[in-house]
This record gives C-alpha cells, structure tokens and sequence, in this order.
C-alpha cells in the first residue's frame, strides 16, 4: 500500500477567482496496487458554465496584459514548479503508474515547456505588407499582427498529465488568451496542484485567477465546454474517435486535436542493427508503452531482419517489470484493468490469425510483459489500430518502397522513424512518410519541446510547441492605412 496523496492546494476546483466546492469526488488509484492514492473533485456542467463566465469577464483584461507581464508570469510559474520538481515527480507516479524514469522526464520537460513559452512571448509579432502592389494601394501603408483569439479550452491526456496540460497552459498565457483546462478523469491531481501555483503566480502579479481555471468531470462537462460559443480554440490531446467528436461539437471555431498513431520504424537494410535495436528498447516501452510515437509497427528489410530480430530478443530483458517507484523499472501496470484486458484480447486474436509471439504476451501480476510479435497480419488490431501498451509488432519486407507503403497504409500519421546510414534514404523518409514528423536515427518518440509537433491523418490537426500553439491561439489583424 502506499501513502495517501498529502494535498498540496485548496478543496473544490479552482473556478473564477476561487476554489468553489464540488458535491461529489473520486478515488484516484495508484495502477500498481489499486491502492487510493487521494480523492478529486469531480465538476458538473454548472461548473463548467460557471468557468465559461469567469473567463469571458476576463478576456480583454488578458489580452491587454504586457509582453513583459505575461513573460514573468511564464518565468514565475517555471520557478514555482521547480521548487517542488521532486514532490511532482513522485505524485506523478503515484496516479499515472509510470515508472519514476518516464515521470522525472515529465517533468523536466514541463519545465523546458514553460521557460521556452515565456521567450516566446517576445517572438509573437506580424509583419509589413506591400498594399501599392497593386493600384489602388498606392500610397497606403499596410501590416498585420497576431492577437489573442479568445477563451481557450484545453483537455488533455492522461498519460503526461502534466506536460500535455503545461502545453496547452503556457502557450495560453503567452498569447494572452484566458484557459479552461479539463485533466484526464484519472489523473487530475498533479494538474490541480500545477493550476494552484499558477494562479499564485497570477494574483502576485495583480492578474485575475480566473485566467487559469480547471473544471473536472464527465463527457456533458467536455462537452459544455467544448460547444459553447465563447470558446475560440479547443485543444485536445487525446483518442482519435473522442478528437472527431470535439471538432464536430466545436465546429465552426477551431479545433487542435493531438490525436492517436500507430507508429512506424523502419530498418533499411544499410542500418545500424545495434543502434536500431537500442532505439527499440529505448522507445517501445516507456511511459509503459503508453505514448502516442511510441514504438509499434517495426518494419525491416529482410536481408537484416535475422540479426536485427536475434539482437532484439538478446536485450529485452534489460526492461526491467516491476514497481513504478524504482528507478530501475521501466515497464509496469497500465492506467486500468481495462487497457489490460483490450491489448491482451488484442494478442490473442493476433495468433488467432497466425502471428507469432516471440517474447512476452502473458502478464507479471498486473503487468503486460515487454512483449515482441511477428507475422501480425495488418489488418489486425495490434497492427492497425494503437495498442498504447508494451507491444511491439515486428514485420519483414523485401525492399524500402514495401516498407514506405507499409507506414503509410495507416489512418494514423503522427511521427515515424528510419535508421540508415544513407543519407538519399533518409531524406526520401523525410519525402514521402505520410507523417508529421520524420525521425532519422533516432527513437519516434523524440520530441524536443520546442519544435512543432502534431500529426495529419487521425492522428490529427494543428501543432503544439509553444511558439507554434501560441499561433493556433491568436488570429491576424490586418491594418490598413491610408495616411
């Protein structure tokens, strides 16, 4: 059993300029032992209503805040997470069940999230435009700037509850728009305490609280929050059918969906197996498979699919199963029983139709055990939909165009990854991947904070990183002047 969850904010949701009472509230469990780990407030859709007001008395107040008062803002907010990184950490782990390596990375990319988002804030500006190209603009002086679009609702995640709420939080701020955030129904407890320290940092710096509010609860509380017209920009990261569904709710105002993939890694014949096998280990099973570019779909070219097959089995059982607060664990118990029971159903009805599994496929207790399978036929769900779990699905082709078309025979489109020593087969990968965003020689799970990152497909539309999130946030103004 572990420890309740010490609360570090006050009870109830934080709505308007205070923390308002909620009638009901939720165990959240700890995925390793189901133990309770704390209870969550859980919203209504008056709730929801209510944040909606709040946040439209505010808007213009927000959109008129300084470069220089949403800067250290951004900053003060980076220092307040700093200081309790260690506590973050650890309460990460506690309601997600990933293992402490995958939560320290959380956070320390939380962190890199809201420093980039406050030096972006200087970097948010329009341009001249030359009207007297044509006549009737002779003489005319003409420029454009980005200006706020309005009340931003952000749902995130439950896999990086943190880091996917700072991403759509940070870039809020910076473009002056104020936020509405709904957390995961299961993991709310780290955002609730980073939305505590972020309206600390507002009211220090004489801004209104209600620029930062958080409402818990069911599909009526998204839905309220997601179809109401005052809300300008929804941002979701989440499954693919639950995104279709919001932009059809949020249509015709803008919707940035961060969405779901099956994600491909292909190994040319030229690679280096022993990096290419490494990058397997290292992106096919953290944050317990539970990542959106994690690695799925192995694609490798049959003249090294021997050796590359052999090394990969040699090394796996360096993933270690076990207790999440280990340093050394690196795959441990799902978010649910649920996620469970669908990916093993999953293997199964893949060996049903002939796959083979070469490691794994059984649990350790809860846990699904790093788990390699061949010969998936492609029209299965462990190949053709996303597992998010530890599994891996290895295929052999005769030739890179068969693999190309592999990876792009998809619904998904999110990130891929190509290791070869080629430098034409790379920047053909980067060509022709029908993806948003190609990795060479590296996991498919990089993702550098600061780079615009979003897939096309159902895997998505629009980008985050703050400097591009901050652009999904604001809307042009043309200025046209005739002196």
């Amino acid at each position: 059993m572990v420890p309740a969850h010490v609360k570090s904010y006050p009870d109830g949701l934080p709505i308007g300029e205070h923390w308002v009472p909620c009638e009901h509230s939720d165990p959240i469990v700890f995925p390793y032992d189901s133990s309770v780990i704390g209870h969550a407030p859980v919203g209504s859709v008056q709730h929801a209503i209510q944040a909606l007001d709040a946040a439209q008395e505010v808007r213009q107040p927000t959109a008129r805040l300084s470069t220089g008062t949403r800067r250290s803002i951004l900053m003060a907010v980076h220092g307040k997470l700093t200081a309790v990184r260690e506590e973050l950490e650890n309460l990460l782990v506690l309601e997600t069940g990933k293992p402490l390596v995958d939560c320290r990375v959380e956070v320390a990319r939380t962190l890199t999230t809201w420093a980039a988002a406050a030096e972006e804030v200087a970097h948010s500006h329009g341009e001249t435009v030359p009207l007297d190209l044509q006549p009737s603009g002779e003489g005319m002086i003409g420029y454009w700037t980005r200006k706020p679009a309005g009340i931003i609702v952000g749902i995130a995640g439950f896999n990086y509850p943190l880091l996917l709420a700072s991403h759509k939080l940070a870039p809020a701020l910076a473009a002056g728009c104020p936020i509405i955030l709904k957390p995961a129904p299961n993991t709310p407890l780290t955002t609730l305490w980073a939305v505590h320290l972020i309206r600390q940092a507002l009211t220090e710096h004489e801004v209104s609280a209600a620029t930062v509010q958080l409402v818990t609860g069911g599909i009526k509380v998204g839905e309220t929050l997601v179809a109401d017209p005052r809300a300008a920009v929804v941002s979701f990261t989440g499954s693919a059918a639950v995104g279709h569904r919001i932009a059809k709710n949020a249509a015709p105002r803008k919707a940035v969906l961060e969405l779901g993939s099956n994600t491909g890694f292909i190994v040319a014949g030229d690679a280096r197996i022993e990096d290419a096998v490494d990058a397997v280990i290292r992106g096919g099973f953290y944050a317990n498979g539970q990542a959106c570019i994690s690695v799925q779909r192995v694609i490798v070219e049959a003249k090294v699919a021997d050796e590359f097959q052999r090394q990969l089995l040699a090394r796996l059982d360096e993933v270690i199963v076990g207790d999440p607060r280990s340093p050394e664990t690196r795959v441990a118990p799902l978010i649910n029983a649920a996620s469970t029971e669908r990916i093993m159903t999953w293997i199964h009805q893949a060996v049903d139709c002939g796959a083979q599994i070469l490691h794994g496929g059984t649990l350790q207790g809860a846990s699904i055990l790093p788990t390699v399978i061949s010969q998936v036929p492609t029209e299965a769900n462990l190949w053709c939909q996303e597992i998010f779990g530890p599994v891996i699905c290895l295929h052999r082709v005769p030739d890179l165009d068969t693999a190309f078309e592999l990876v792009n025979d998809s619904r998904y489109g999110l990130q891929a990854a190509i290791y070869s020593t080629n430098l034409k087969t790379a920047f053909r990968a980067i060509e022709e991947l029908d993806v948003g965003g190609v990795v060479v020689n590296e996991i498919p799970g990089f993702r550098s904070d600061i780079m615009p990152y979003g897939g096309v497909k159902d895997s998505g539309i629009g980008r985050e990183g703050p400097r591009f999130a901050m652009e999904e946030f604001t809307v042009t103004r043309m200025a046209i002047i005739r002196p």
